[in-house]
């Protein structure tokens, strides 16, 4: 502690790191734009060319305060701290709001003045997170050499690979989208938003139970740690298929918001609904056993209209997030990178299949299949004895302690930030021990 302030190496390593990252994306995105939609199927002479690629330039630009943003979110998850982040990534929303009607339709900027507002309010909530950060921890220490970036790039690397995976699936979907047709890509990009915008709300219990299980973790109180993991994976059963209800009764109305064309709508309604009824019938792998009872009695096409299938899988959605939010609490993340680079093989192998003989309806049971597997993932994890979660199947645990004592990390009953980078830290990645008999 300095004065008011903390002193963190590890929040100024986080810093920098995430500022560099940023800026090589900004470069790969603003020079490589034209190879990126070349790769997602957008022709040089088709009429999309052009806006996506002036879109995705000045999108580049906002790299560096998206990625910088994501790290600052991440130390103040470490203070338990989830409503400064909160509300600060609403003023930035609230401030695309307010930009995006006057510069897309007042100044006639169209797709240009889209992505103008949105990396404004991108730059206008990183500001307000480094302005509240600076006023609780230093964010550059008084010498470089107090920097330790060693932890972060070993776990960091790991997180950054298993985000590649996760890209690539998603884009890979999107391209297969792009193929189909501008009707297609747009009926695609609608259910898509909504699917994401629901299944993110998930990502608040993960967001929860990864700092509650992190902090009892760090202090070896494994039975705080089982509480809490049982606790978020049955609220995240309840909360997907309250998502599911609720989305499934009002799709109709949302996609709307989107757009008034009654082919693209035709799109969203009709052809996303057979891949729900496919599963229904048993045709291949079902990821949506948890979402099966609303749609039960779905006897046809007309029927299952009701129950759309971007609402069906909000439960496996809302296991997947929750799962990763344990692992990255008992910092399993070698584990969590690892399996998500072969979920998202297996899914990209399906995704390059399916919607070439069975359109959008093979290309969203492709995107379910992603996260079921990766909720089938997580589960596994839970299920081994010789991983981070053994204390789950021991009756009797005697762990010991490999970092220091609990007195030196909490003291004077007064709760601190882990520094994951200090050596005389909590380890992570498997550094834990097992009982011994």
């Amino acid at each position: 502690m300095t004065g008011d302030k903390m002193r963190l190496s590890s929040v100024s390593s986080a810093l920098l790191l995430a500022s560099g990252i940023g800026i090589i994306e900004a470069i790969a995105l603003f020079f490589g734009s034209g190879i990126f939609l070349n790769m997602m199927g957008v022709s040089i002479v088709s009429p999309m060319r052009y806006p996506s690629e002036m879109f995705l330039k000045l999108r580049a630009l906002g790299a560096p305060a998206v990625v910088l943003a994501l790290a600052i979110q991440g130390v103040f998850r470490g203070f338990k701290d989830t409503k400064t982040p909160v509300f600060y990534l609403g003023v930035g929303n609230l401030s695309s709001v307010v930009l995006l009607p006057v510069l897309v339709y007042s100044l006639g900027l169209g797709v240009t003045g889209a992505a103008l507002a949105t990396v404004a309010s991108q730059y206008l909530t990183t500001f307000l997170l480094i302005w509240s950060l600076g006023k609780r921890a230093e964010i550059l220490p008084p010498k470089m050499k107090d920097l330790k970036s060693a932890g972060y790039i070993k776990s960091g690397g790991m997180l950054l690979g298993r985000t590649l995976a996760v890209l690539l699936t998603m884009t890979l979907g999107t391209a297969m989208a792009t193929r189909l047709g501008p009707v297609a890509m747009a009926g695609h990009q609608i259910c898509l938003q909504l699917w994401l915008a629901v299944s993110l709300l998930s990502d608040a219990l993960a967001v929860s139970a990864q700092a509650l299980i992190a902090s009892a973790f760090a202090k070896l109180e494994y039975k705080k740690v089982k509480e809490v993991a049982y606790d978020a994976l049955k609220i995240g059963v309840f909360a997907g298929i309250a998502l599911a209800v609720g989305l499934g009764a009002s799709f109709g109305r949302l996609a709307e918001l989107f757009t008034k064309d009654p082919e693209v709508l035709q799109v969203v309604i009709v052809q996303v609904a057979r891949a729900l009824d496919s599963l229904l019938r048993g045709q291949g792998f079902n990821p949506c056993m948890l979402a099966i009872g609303l749609a039960n009695q779905c006897k046809n096409l007309a029927i299952c209209r009701r129950v759309r299938f971007v609402s069906a899988s909000q439960p496996i959605n809302a296991l997947a997030f929750i799962f990763d939010g344990l692992h990255y609490g008992v910092s399993d993340f070698s584990y969590a990178a690892i399996a998500m680079m072969v979920v998202g093989a297996i899914s990209s192998l399906f995704l390059l299949y399916a919607p070439k003989h069975y359109g959008l309806p093979g290309l969203w049971v492709g995107l379910t299949l992603f996260m079921g597997l990766r909720a089938v993932a997580g589960m596994l994890r839970l299920q081994s004895k010789s991983g981070p979660w053994w204390f789950l199947h021991s009756e009797d645990i005697k762990p010991k302690a490999l970092g220091p004592s609990t007195d030196s990390i909490f003291s004077a009953g007064e709760e601190k930030m882990l520094d994951p980078a200090e050596p005389d830290s909590v380890r992570s990645d498997y550094d834990y021990a097992t009982p011994t008999d």
